[in-house]
């Protein structure tokens, strides 16, 4: 019982889809890093400028005040108080952040999709149906490599 078990699951996780998905969750999980560190880095000094050096990380409200009272200038201060804190500057980065991957991720599988588009339609032309079998075989050939049917050259 537990063998047979052990052998789906080997059958599972060696599929291609299964590994491709390793993959890719590796991946997004690099860009999200690398995403992460654009809006950090890049896209929230530039709006830091344009709204007269408002860090969006330290845009916060103070809903309990900690051990010592504020006004807290930065996040750090407040949570270093030990104030409770509705940190909405973190979501916005994480938001900018999100818009940005999914994003790029849109416009990857778009590419990819057109790719394999392409390919779907050159493998259109290069095969046709089995009028037995409906099985797809070469447009030339004139026996199916299938059910052994002769294939009459203008059936389709």
């Amino acid at each position: 019982m537990m063998k047979k078990i052990i052998q789906e699951y080997k059958a599972f996780a060696l599929k291609g889809n299964v590994l491709d998905m390793a993959v890719g969750i590796v991946v997004g999980g690099a860009f999200a890093t690398i995403a992460s560190s654009l809006v950090a880095n890049v896209i929230a000094p530039i709006l830091g400028m344009i709204t007269s050096d408002v860090d969006l990380a330290d845009l916060f409200i103070v809903l309990k005040e900690g051990k010592t009272a504020g006004p807290y200038l930065t996040l750090e201060q407040a949570n270093k108080a030990g104030a409770v804190t509705l940190s909405y500057g973190v979501f916005l980065n994480s938001f900018i952040s999100f818009l940005i991957v999914s994003w790029i991720a849109f416009l990857l599988v778009k590419g990819i999709n057109r790719v394999r588009q392409k390919e779907v339609i050159k493998e259109e032309i290069k095969t046709k149906d089995c009028p037995f079998c409906f099985s797809k075989v070469h447009k030339d050939a004139a026996r199916c490599p299938y059910c052994t049917s002769e294939i009459k050259s203008g059936a389709a």
